[in-house]
C-alpha cells in the first residue's frame, strides 16, 4: 500500500537558493606563456562562484564555477539576475532548467560568461540528484571504472626554477599520481626544449610526459614546435595554436605521431563540434564550469565518444573525476591543488590514478575558509 503522507521526489520543488562570490587566493602568483609573451599578468587568484541549493522536501545541493584573472563579479551578477527562475522548479528537471535558465540570459549570448554563470547551478542541481538517490555523481552517470589516470600540472609552470621543477616532479610522484605536464610556449624555445629534456631525462622514458603551450604559437613555430618536441615520447602537446583554430589543430594531429589536445577554452557544444568535425584533436578537454555545468559537457562527451575521441577534462579536477568516470574511453584527469581549500574533503591519489569518491553526489562540503574569502553573495527563496 503507498503512503501518500510521504514526499515523492517528482513532487519536490526548488524552494531556496544561494549565491556566493569567492575570491580564493593562490599561494604564489603564477605565470605561462601568456604571461611571457605580454597577453596577461601572473595570476593571483581565482573567482569562484559557489551556489547551493534546497529544496521544499529539504534535499540539497552544492556546485561551483569559476573564472581565472577577470569574470567573477560578472558571472555573480548574472547568476543572481537569473536565479529567481528556478524557485518553484521541479529539481530533477535538470536539462529543462538548463535551457530555462541559458533563455533568460540568451540575450548576452548562449556561451561565455552568461553560461559558465548558470553551470553552477546544473552542477549543484546533479549534485542533488545523485545525493537524494544516495550515489557519487559517477555511479549516478553510470561509472565505467573506480579510479582514472591522472597528471600534475601545479607544478610545471614557467615561474618554476627547473631545479624546483625537477623536486616537484619528484613530490608528485610521490603521491601516486601519474603523470606530469610541462608550460612551454616561451618567446626562446630553446628553453622549452632544454627544460622538457631535463625533466623526460629525470623522470625516465617510461613514466607520462605532457607540454602545455597555452595557444601561444604560430601555425609555422607549432610544426617546428612539434617536430623537436617528437623525440620526448609525450602523451601529447596541448594547445599549441589559438584555441578557435581547429583547422590548424587537425593539420598538426595529420602531421606528428605526437598527439593534439585542447578544448580547455571553448565554451559551448557547438565550438567542441567544430574540433571534433575536423579531428581537431586526439585528446579533446572540456571544462564542465566552462561549458556551463555537467549538462552540456554530456552533451560534448557524447559526440567525442562517437568519433572515438579520448577526452581529459580541463581543471576542476574535484567534479571532474566523477565524470571521467563516466567516460567509455579511458581518460585523464588533471591534478591541481588549487580548489582544495575550499572543500572539507581530498580526493586520493594511488599508483598513477585518482580514485572516484564513493560519498554521495560530488561529496563535497564547504570549509569554513570560504566564508572569509566570500566577497559578495545573495539569496533567493526561503528555506524549508
Amino acid at each position: 500500500m503507498t503512503d501518500h503522507a510521504t514526499p515523492r521526489a517528482d513532487d519536490d520543488r526548488i524552494a531556496w537558493l544561494s549565491l556566493r562570490s569567492v575570491a580564493l587566493p593562490l599561494a604564489n602568483p603564477i605565470s605561462d606563456a601568456k604571461v611571457l609573451t605580454g597577453r596577461q599578468k601572473p595570476m593571483t587568484e581565482i573567482a569562484i562562484l559557489i551556489a547551493e541549493i534546497e529544496t521544499r522536501d529539504g534535499h540539497c545541493g552544492l556546485g561551483f564555477s569559476y573564472s581565472k584573472r577577470a569574470g567573477g563579479p560578472g558571472q555573480f551578477a548574472h547568476a543572481v539576475e537569473v536565479a529567481p527562475n528556478l524557485i518553484g522548479e521541479n529539481p530533477s528537471d535538470i536539462a529543462k532548467l538548463w535551457d530555462k535558465l541559458c533563455w533568460a540570459g540568451a540575450s548576452v549570448g548562449r556561451s561565455g560568461l552568461a553560461t559558465q554563470a548558470i553551470g553552477a547551478f546544473d552542477v549543484a542541481l546533479w549534485d542533488l540528484k545523485a545525493r537524494r538517490a544516495g550515489l557519487s555523481l559517477a555511479r549516478l552517470l553510470g561509472s565505467h571504472r573506480d579510479s582514472v589516470r591522472c597528471y600534475n600540472t601545479s607544478g610545471g609552470f614557467l615561474h618554476t626554477p627547473l631545479e624546483q621543477l625537477l623536486k616537484n616532479t619528484d613530490l608528485s610522484r610521490e603521491k601516486g599520481i601519474g603523470g606530469i605536464k610541462l608550460k612551454v610556449g616561451q618567446p626562446d624555445w630553446a628553453l622549452d626544449i632544454h627544460r622538457v629534456s631535463r625533466v623526460r631525462e629525470h623522470l625516465g622514458e617510461s613514466f607520462a610526459l605532457m607540454v602545455d603551450a597555452n595557444q601561444q604559437w604560430d601555425r609555422a613555430t607549432a610544426r617546428r614546435m612539434c617536430r623537436r618536441l617528437e623525440p620526448f615520447d609525450l602523451i601529447w602537446i596541448e594547445e599549441p595554436l589559438d584555441c578557435y583554430d581547429a583547422e590548424g589543430h587537425a593539420e598538426l594531429a595529420r602531421l606528428f605521431d605526437t598527439p593534439i589536445a585542447t578544448g580547455e577554452m571553448l565554451t559551448s557544444p557547438a565550438e567542441h563540434w567544430e574540433f571534433i568535425r575536423q579531428r581537431g584533436a586526439d585528446f579533446l578537454m572540456p571544462d564542465a564550469p566552462r561549458l556551463g555545468g555537467i549538462t552540456p559537457y554530456l552533451r560534448v562527451q557524447t559526440l567525442a565518444e562517437q568519433a572515438g575521441m579520448t577526452l581529459a577534462p580541463h581543471f576542476a579536477m574535484e567534479l571532474h573525476v566523477h565524470l571521467a568516470a563516466s567516460h567509455t574511453r579511458e581518460p585523464w584527469v588533471e591534478h591541481f591543488e588549487w580548489l582544495e581549500p575550499l572543500f572539507n574533503e581530498r580526493l586520493e591519489t594511488r599508483d598513477g590514478r585518482m580514485l572516484v569518491p564513493t560519498r554521495p553526489g560530488l561529496g563535497l562540503s564547504l570549509s569554513e575558509q570560504v566564508a572569509g574569502w566570500t566577497v559578495q553573495q545573495a539569496e533567493v527563496g526561503k528555506r524549508a
